[in-house]
């Protein structure tokens, strides 16, 4: 008997291991910057909404609560001038879409995703898993070079792991030319609130980027980095109905269903921007740490990595596991750029998402890491 997942890569992360148990003999304990899940307080409203709301004796709506869907629909006019008619469908965490949104679509063997070749693996994952092949698309060039065979196109902008931004005039050129060849564009936008180095990163669905016409366009989002809800599994797919009005009705079928009290928190957190400004200054209190190490460790940040939870460093000279493994022998556990497609080669992220206490050490010991790689090296 076949299962999908034969067809399935192997688990990036199960690589790692080695490198996690050399850490572990470092004698002042771990620091682990490799996944990017947050460890601060899910904010107090949100928590007592959730609380509030736990009498949840019937089965929720697919399409979400009104409260939710006109709390959905005033944050993307507010934070991201998305005010023309778009279809919203609640989702359970964002991962779950990136995963599903091929299938969902009804896409099989004769069709072709595409997706950045620096990414996230669960957008190659969400391709095999509908029988589709995977495309990798180098999503910084000039869309006049890339293959117009296929049928789904994803973004990710902020990108996770390079924190690469895709500016308003290069989402024009996307739209335009996935017009022009018929192709549909997912755009993952979930790291939008976590800009620096003054960046900003519009939206596919933007008034200003798709002309108010969300035709062949959709954007998902998550409230798991801004406002640490990850727990709670709180994100959405927004863009054109006629794409997103028969995936509502498959998920009545299969019960794809945001939990009502899930609901109630997402629509509290979504109306308060206090909470998402205090937790961008704690990310970028962390990143401006890590950032000052990286000279005395030998390491450069990629220039362009101006957004999201991610430093995406290299040393020169040096390959993504001997950086990992030196890392490892000072106690720090930071994830290859390999894990994230060959592109990413000569790479290491850097989560932003580790405490403080681990930020501070990591820093310090970073220090040494030139002797260390060197020594590997040698």
């Amino acid at each position: 008997m076949a299962f999908y997942t034969d067809s399935l890569p192997d688990f990036p992360w199960d690589a790692l291991v080695p490198a996690r148990d050399r850490a572990a003999q470092y004698p002042h304990g771990v620091c682990d910057l490799t996944i990017g899940t947050p460890v601060d307080d899910t904010p107090g409203i949100v928590r007592d909404a959730l609380a509030e709301a736990s009498n949840a004796h019937g089965y929720p709506a697919v399409v979400g609560t009104g409260e939710l869907r006109a709390a959905i629909a005033d944050w993307m006019a507010r934070q991201r001038g998305i005010t023309s008619p778009v279809a919203i469908l609640p989702t359970i965490g964002s991962k779950e879409m990136v995963g599903l949104l091929p299938s969902l679509m009804g896409f099989g063997p004769s069709s072709r995703i595409g997706f950045p070749n620096v990414a996230y693996p669960t957008y190659d994952v969400g391709a095999r898993l509908a029988g589709a092949q995977p495309v990798l698309i180098d999503t910084d060039a000039d869309p006049a070079t890339w293959p117009t065979d296929l049928d789904l196109l994803w973004l990710n902008s902020p990108g996770n792991p390079n924190g690469h931004v895709l500016g308003r005039g290069q989402l024009r050129a996307i739209v335009a030319w996935a017009r022009e060849h018929g192709v549909v564009v997912a755009s993952d936008e979930c790291y939008a609130e976590l800009c620096w180095q003054g960046s900003e990163s519009p939206s596919i669905i933007a008034d200003d980027v798709c002309d108010g016409d969300a035709s062949g366009l959709l954007m998902v989002y998550s409230l798991s980095k801004q406002s640490n809800m990850a727990g709670y599994r709180a994100a959405w797919l927004a863009g054109d109905p006629q794409i997103i009005t028969p995936m509502i009705e498959l998920r009545k079928h299969l019960g794809f269903m945001m939990p009502g009290p899930v609901q109630r928190a997402m629509a509290v957190a979504l109306a308060d921007g206090d909470h998402v400004a205090a937790q961008r200054e704690i990310y970028h209190a962390r990143r401006t740490k890590l950032l000052g190490a990286l000279d005395a460790a030998g390491l450069t940040n990629d220039p362009d990595s101006v957004a999201g939870l991610y430093l995406w460093a290299r040393a020169q000279g040096a390959s993504s596991w001997d950086i990992v493994n030196a890392c490892a022998e000072l106690g720090i556990v930071v994830a290859p750029g390999t894990f994230y497609g060959e592109a990413g080669d000569g790479y290491v992220r850097m989560s932003l998402t580790a405490p403080d206490s681990a930020i501070d050490a990591a820093c310090e010991r970073l220090a040494r890491l030139p002797e260390v790689l060197k020594r590997i090296s040698d």
